[in-house]
């Protein structure tokens, strides 16, 4: 069915700009343009934030960052093996998808680990890469209180994530 959906999309899309009279393939070969001029001019940014989710990950920042917090979490009904994930998911999506895997291994999907970890991941937003992404393209250089208010609002998912499946075991 989804392979019917992208054609028919394409078609009508090809069709409503011929009906308006536009030169639908040269509109096309524009916009090719300048999406490869933004992803162009994105690459210095995502680079960047590669480079310290790198750092973060091989100086053991982030674990030791997890074990100071882990009392204080606990108190929440935060599982402690949770935490390496809320550190890493507002920085790297696949970083969080291979601490989601390390609790899976560690606790099992169906721990209560595992369920927390996972609607988390569901919950949240890889913040800092999101931003990256869309402020570089347009080029935005001062973020304002963007970065506070996703930080908060990625918080408050793990914590309702933990208080969700808390209430739901």
């Amino acid at each position: 069915m989804g392979n019917y959906l992208v054609i028919i999309t394409v078609t009508g899309i090809t069709l409503f700009g011929l009906i308006k009279g536009v030169n639908v393939f040269d509109a096309f070969l524009e916009g090719a343009r300048d999406g490869l001029k933004t992803a162009v001019g994105i690459i210095p940014s995502l680079t960047a934030l590669t480079l310290c989710v790198s750092a973060l990950r091989s100086s053991g920042a982030i674990d030791a960052l997890g074990q100071a917090a882990t009392p204080i979490i606990g108190m929440a009904g935060i599982p402690s093996e949770t935490l390496p994930l809320m550190l890493i998911r507002p920085i790297s999506g696949s970083g969080a998808l291979s601490v989601l895997k390390g609790v899976f291994d560690s606790c099992g999907p169906d721990s209560a680990a595992g369920r927390i970890a996972s609607v988390m991941m569901g919950s949240t937003e890889t913040t800092f890469y999101t931003m990256t992404v869309y402020f570089g393209s347009v080029g935005i250089k001062k973020t304002g209180c963007t970065i506070p208010a996703a930080l908060t609002a990625d918080l408050t998912g793990m914590i309702i994530a933990a208080l969700t499946v808390h209430l739901t075991m």
